[in-house]
């Protein structure tokens, strides 16, 4: 079933953000590019072809009297006004629109605009109100850095940085219950109380009353996970708690 297109202008653009000055679009079906458009109703491809002087954009609806324009974006926009129905309806079911290029919805694009500067608002209010504690926590996590040696403004201004540059991934950082647990993981190691052996194959204890090896880290897991997943196992609880005493 063909889809009826709205009678107003439309704006398309290219979807790189690099765009070129020009950039033409295939304009009729051919063997390098082909362009189909499956009807389902028929359980058929059908031909496109783009002919101004032509009621439909389907080959087989098209007479033989074709004239065919290019196609071009102009500085990476492509401006068609309702009275060129045949071509919106072409750009509709063309096999580029949503790869190569696609509408400008104002009104979408305002919405996506306002859901991402929502986040990244949420992400800095969290950021700002971070607790020393957090702070050094998600220090540990993120940029797995030993926070006895940075500055807490430092620390204070490498999260904001982050909470800006990417806050839906900073959001689920802080809401992720086993975050404390993480930052205790990689103090363990900070403080020498934990150590990996036999390039990071197996994890030793390194207090002064154990020297013994805690666990293999299975091929291709990554061991800071895998030493979590024990601390919160019912054999590492006791050696959780053993660990964060000689904190």
């Amino acid at each position: 079933m063909k889809t009826k297109i709205a009678q107003t202008n439309k704006v398309y653009k290219l979807t790189r953000q690099e765009t070129p000055l020009s950039y033409m679009i295939p304009t009729r079906h051919t063997s390098n590019f082909p362009l189909l458009w499956f009807d389902e109703e028929n359980n058929t491809n059908r031909t496109l072809r783009y002919a101004r002087n032509q009621k439909s954009v389907f080959e087989d609806e098209q007479d033989g009297n074709i004239i065919v324009e290019p196609i071009i974006f102009e500085d990476g926009f492509l401006h068609v006004p309702k009275e060129n129905p045949q071509l919106q309806q072409f750009l509709y079911y063309h096999p580029l629109n949503g790869k190569r290029f696609i509408e400008v919805n104002k009104e979408v694009d305002a919405q996506v605009e306002v859901e991402r500067l929502t986040t990244e608002v949420d992400a800095l209010i969290e950021a700002r109100n971070l607790s020393l504690d957090q702070i050094e926590s998600i220090g540990r996590v993120l940029f797995n850095k030993d926070t006895s040696k940075i500055t807490t403004a430092e620390l204070k201004r490498d999260i904001l940085v982050y909470a800006k540059t990417d806050p839906k991934t900073f959001l689920e950082v802080i809401n992720d219950p086993t975050l404390k647990l993480q930052a205790n993981v990689s103090q363990f190691f900070d403080k020498g109380l934990l150590a990996f052996r036999k390039n990071n194959k197996e994890v030793w204890y390194n207090t002064s009353s154990n020297k013994t090896k805690m666990l293999n880290v299975p091929y291709g897991e990554e061991p800071m996970f895998i030493v979590s997943s024990f601390l919160q196992s019912d054999d590492g609880i006791d050696v959780l708690k053993m660990l964060e005493k000689l904190l």
